[in-house]
């Protein structure tokens, strides 16, 4: 087997975990040390097998970003443009997400509501779930307005 073939089965073997962007396996490739003719090589071989795909990589990467990991669509942006991402594929797709930030949110919120019921202090409540929302990357509009929904008015007065 010579080192083509070596760096091809490398590449499947990456792939075979989760889908990958276009970039994804050029870093995975460079680190592996391929040349940048084996590269181009095998890339085009994996695109004509339709092992990658950024359009339907994006659409992955969207979907497990809203459903199983919800997070904010900008930063969904930005992990999308560091994997090597269209910016015009990303606003796109994320134009055709039927999922908002609010309603990503407040599902995020209702789930963890749990984890402070025994907690009395409100305003603590509300910190805590602030920081919690925060840190999935929703702006404070978002934050205050599942807040409202969710806990109701008093929790914010």
């Amino acid at each position: 087997m010579d080192n083509f073939d070596k760096l091809y089965q490398k590449a499947l073997f990456f792939l075979s975990f989760r889908p990958r962007s276009e970039k994804e396996i050029r870093d995975y490739l460079k680190k592996k040390k391929s040349d940048e003719q084996s590269t181009e090589k095998i890339i085009q071989r994996l695109k004509e097998s339709n092992f990658i795909n950024d359009k339907d990589f994006a659409n992955w990467f969207i979907e497990q970003r809203t459903i199983i990991k919800p997070k904010a669509q900008r930063i969904i942006k930005m992990e999308l443009k560091r994997k090597g991402i269209d910016n015009d594929l990303i606003e796109q797709l994320l134009i055709e997400t039927p999922s908002t930030d609010l309603a990503k949110a407040k599902k995020l919120a209702e789930k963890r509501i749990q984890r402070y019921s025994k907690e009395i202090d409100r305003k603590k409540v509300f910190e805590k779930m602030a920081r919690y929302l925060a840190s999935k990357g929703f702006d404070y509009d978002v934050i205050k307005e599942v807040i409202d929904q969710v806990f109701g008015k008093e929790y914010n007065d």
